[in-house]
Parts: C-alpha cells; structure tokens; sequence
C-alpha cells in the first residue's frame, strides 16, 4: 500500500523564516456570509458560500525551491522555467545530522553519506542533505543551528547529474553567521552562476524516509519571473 509523507513546512503568520524575510500575511478580505450576501444568493438559502483571504507571501517563504534566477538576476529563467522531469525523480536521503552547526559539506562527505546507506547516485535523483534542523523549525536555532553544502559539494552533486537537491534546513548553505566567520559566502548559491540546477528549502520529515527507495513530487507552484516558488513535497512510499 503505497505511503504518502509530507515533507513541507505549514505556511502562516508565525512561522520562522529567513533573516529579515518578512513572514507571509494571510487576511481575510471577503466572508463567507458576506460573498453570498453580496451576490445575492443569501435570500435563496445559500447563506454560506467562497471567502476570499488576501495571502500575501515572500517567495523564499516556507518550503520552496530557488531558480537559477535567484542569482543570475532578471534575464534569467525563473521557477517556470524548471523543467518538470526534474521535479519528481527518485529520492535519496544523506544524514549529516552528526556535523557540527555551521560547519561544511564536502564531496567526501557526500561518498561517505552515500557508502553508509550502499546507494550509487545517478542522473536525475533528487538528494535530501538531512540536517536535522527540521526537527526545531519552530524554534528560534532553526536559523542558525545547521551544516551547509559548500560549492565543491554542489558540483559533485551535479557531476553525478543530479540537478535537484535540497536540506531540511533555512539554507542550503551554511547560516548567516558561518559564511561571516570562514569567509565562504552563499557557495552554494553561487553555483547557480555556471550550473542550471535548483535547490529546496526548508523540508521537514526527513527522519520519516528511509535513505532511498521512494519517490519525490516537488512541483512549484507555477509562478512566472520569480526568483523561487512555493512547493509542496511529498515522499511517495510502496509498502
């Protein structure tokens, strides 16, 4: 029987997101009551029809994928320009859970992470970096507590063609405060420069996957020109 997880983070006013990225604003415009009283279908018995909220969102907010456009600048492809084969593959977890918070990750790691769960990467997996910050992203250390892929990591990455990857953590890089002290800003980012791939934020429920054997759907919500896009990930487990 096949097992649906969700890997996506609750979208509301509370919830954290990045350094000085406002949270999203959910406000309802319109009731329910009020939409069928305007309409006018309130005094034929539907007295409870469509309300309207205003959602009003940063599109780095909660669990969403970056397009090469977040550092190419504006000529570059934005989210509707991810090409949807890579948007659900076969997924593959890495547990870096035991590395330090603000340390790096690099392509020995990668083969080592690879090793411990017998998995030989190919084209178009999608390959979780398993931080364990998805386990506080409620509380405040979510923003700094974490690893991060260096720039070395990221093109063995796609190297191996994989093109879509991702971490349960604020950042695919290390925190803010990392890249200040070692003096290694957004590399991982910055990939994105040479390489048309594309990273997931903010997962969560990467300790409900096994290390492979599933499939991943993280199809972004199609919106034109952005730098990044909501999605919804979900883990598709047999048995």
């Amino acid at each position: 029987m096949t097992r649906l997880v969700d890997l996506s983070m609750p979208v509301h006013p509370d919830m954290l997101t990045f350094p000085r990225v406002p949270p999203p604003m959910l406000m309802l415009y319109e009731s329910w009551t009020d939409f069928a009283e305007r309409i006018g279908a309130a005094q034929y018995g539907a007295t409870s029809l469509t309300a309207s909220y205003v959602v009003v969102q940063n599109d780095h907010v909660g669990t969403h994928v970056d397009a090469v456009k977040h550092i190419r600048g504006p000529e570059a492809p934005g989210v509707e320009g991810i090409p949807l084969e890579y948007c659900f593959s076969d997924g593959v977890v890495l547990d870096f859970r035991h590395k330090e918070k603000g340390t790096r990750i690099f392509p020995d790691e990668i083969d080592e992470a690879l090793a411990k769960v017998d998995y030989e990467l190919k084209p178009r997996d999608i390959v979780l970096i398993h931080t364990g910050a998805g386990a506080y992203n409620t509380e405040e250390r979510y923003k700094t507590d974490f690893p991060g892929m260096t720039a070395e990591a990221t093109r063995y990455l796609i190297s191996k063609g994989v093109r879509m990857m991702g971490c349960d953590a604020i950042t695919f890089d290390p925190p803010v405060w990392a890249m200040f002290e070692q003096k290694h800003f957004w590399e991982a980012h910055l990939v994105m420069n040479e390489e048309d791939y594309w990273h997931l934020e903010n997962l969560t429920n990467l300790d409900q996957l096994p290390p492979h054997g599933f499939k991943l759907s993280v199809f972004p919500v199609k919106w034109t020109g952005t730098t990044a896009a909501p999605v919804r990930a979900v883990a598709i487990l047999d048995g």
